[in-house]
């Protein structure tokens, strides 16, 4: 099997976990989440999104949390942002990279953020070059790669074709979603073979989330493919608010486990990612679907009985 030997992990449970979530969580946990993940060894998170607090009300206090989080040297921060005054906003608040967002599938595109592929497109040409000439990095996310909820099957060069000019605007990487969860390694294989054709594998990641349980087998496909970054989110956190029947992102701790039990290194302290999500489950209210986390919850539990009985 071949395998890198390091893979980095790019965090999107502050925003794309959190996006979803149906109690608003104050700042102050916010930031103290992102605290927690970075104390975990996360190099790479996206801490908030500006969009207009009419579309996703739990992340308007974008503004305060981009000015109120820690900023260790080698971390990188990103936020998401889906317009010039978005961008204003993000540069205001102190952010040092962005992010900009499309479909591969026309409905969703106009259910996400009210626009067709091509007027999504022309926006980017307001931004981008805003934000390089301000030398601020931009990453891109295509969502609904591998389906969309609307529309069904996604042609894959619908993909390619995007992947080429988000490349040509200036992003230096670009996130390949599977937003719904439906994607299977065969068809992360004929995607990712026919987008490799065209572009470096460095210039790609991967985002999936674990609607049917194959989240991790697909990144396995990735990884032997030559990806090196992929998306994921703390305890599973997160889904798409504009994609009916979108379960969690994958769990940072599951892909996270599976990596060092292999023995690529992610520079990422288990239990303490594993003491963030817990952290972020009781602020959001619920259990997260984490598979490493319930075991290391459990495994707690157990050592706290012994120790119990030991003591009675």
């Amino acid at each position: 099997m071949k395998l890198p030997a390091r893979a980095t992990i790019y965090e999107v449970g502050p925003r794309d976990g959190l996006q979803n979530e149906s109690r608003q969580v104050p700042t102050a946990d916010k930031i103290r989440f992102i605290d927690a993940l970075v104390a975990a060894g996360i190099k790479d998170i996206e801490i908030t999104s500006f969009v207009s607090p009419k579309w996703i009300p739990q992340l308007a206090d974008a503004a305060e949390v981009a000015r109120g989080v820690q900023r260790p040297a080698g971390v990188r921060m990103s936020a998401l942002v889906p317009n010039k005054r978005g961008l204003d906003t993000a540069l205001a608040s102190g952010m040092k990279e962005i992010a900009i967002f499309l479909s591969a599938s026309e409905t969703h595109s106009k259910k996400n953020i009210n626009k067709t592929i091509a007027e999504a497109l022309s926006t980017f040409d307001e931004i981008v070059p805003h934000a390089l000439a301000a030398k601020v990095p931009v990453r891109a996310y295509v969502s609904t790669v591998f389906g969309c909820p609307y529309e069904g099957d996604v042609d894959p060069e619908a993909t390619v074709r995007l992947t080429q000019q988000l490349r040509e605007m200036g992003v230096y990487q670009v996130s390949l979603g599977d937003t719904i969860g439906v994607a299977n390694p065969a068809q992360v294989e004929d995607v990712l073979t026919r987008v490799l054709a065209r572009t470096p594998a460095e210039d790609i990641a991967v985002h999936f989330h674990d609607t049917q349980g194959t989240a991790l087998a697909n990144c396995l496909v990735s990884l032997q493919m030559g990806i090196t970054t992929i998306d994921a989110s703390a305890g599973g956190l997160g889904g798409c608010p504009y994609a009916p029947g979108a379960a969690g992102n994958l769990a940072t701790e599951d892909v996270v486990a599976m990596l060092h039990s292999m023995n690529v290194q992610t520079g990422i302290d288990l239990d303490k990612l594993a003491e963030a999500s817990r952290t972020a489950s009781t602020f959001v209210g619920h259990e997260l679907p984490s598979k490493y986390l319930k075991a290391h919850l459990g495994k707690q539990a157990r050592a706290r009985r012994r120790a119990e009985l030991g003591s009675s």
